[in-house]
Order: C-alpha cells, then structure tokens, then sequence
C-alpha cells in the first residue's frame, strides 16, 4: 500500500496536530479512542498511531469527531494556514 501525497507531503494534514492537542490535553491513545466512543467513531490504538505517523487518512466524519474530543476547531486541525490554494 503506498502512502498518499500532496505536493511531495503526505495526504495527512492533521496529523502532528492530532497528536499535539491530544498530548496537551493529557490524553493517551487509548484515552481518546475512549472519547471518541460516545460518538460513534471506533477508533483503536493502533488507528491512532497511523492518523499520527501519516499511515492513514482521516474520513470526514473522523475529523469532525476529532476536533469535537479533542475540543478545537476544523481549522486548527487542518492548519489552514499551512497551504496557500
């Protein structure tokens, strides 16, 4: 399985920000596959570590949980000041 890339990056934006606001909300993996439950994202440990280390997209539905649990906006997970369209 190749791994998807955008301009020589990988497709996954979100990923150093889905692991910098889970960390400075104190959560470990198994904390926010937990949080994310309730919302009807099942999502294990392992998931994370691929959304984390761009070994896997993210569905649109995941962002929208994501940023919910993690308790920041779409924007900040897609730090859409990164790219300039």
């Amino acid at each position: 399985m190749s791994v998807r890339k955008l301009n020589n990056k990988y497709a996954n934006v979100i990923s150093e920000y889905v692991e910098k606001y889970r960390k400075q909300h104190g959560l470990s993996k198994s904390d926010l596959c937990r949080e994310l439950s309730p919302l009807g994202i099942n999502m294990y440990n392992n998931y994370i570590y691929t959304i984390e280390h761009n070994k896997k997209s993210v569905k649109d539905f995941e962002l929208y949980a994501l940023a919910k649990v993690l308790n920041v906006t779409l924007d900040d997970l897609l730090n859409k000041n990164r790219f300039k369209v």
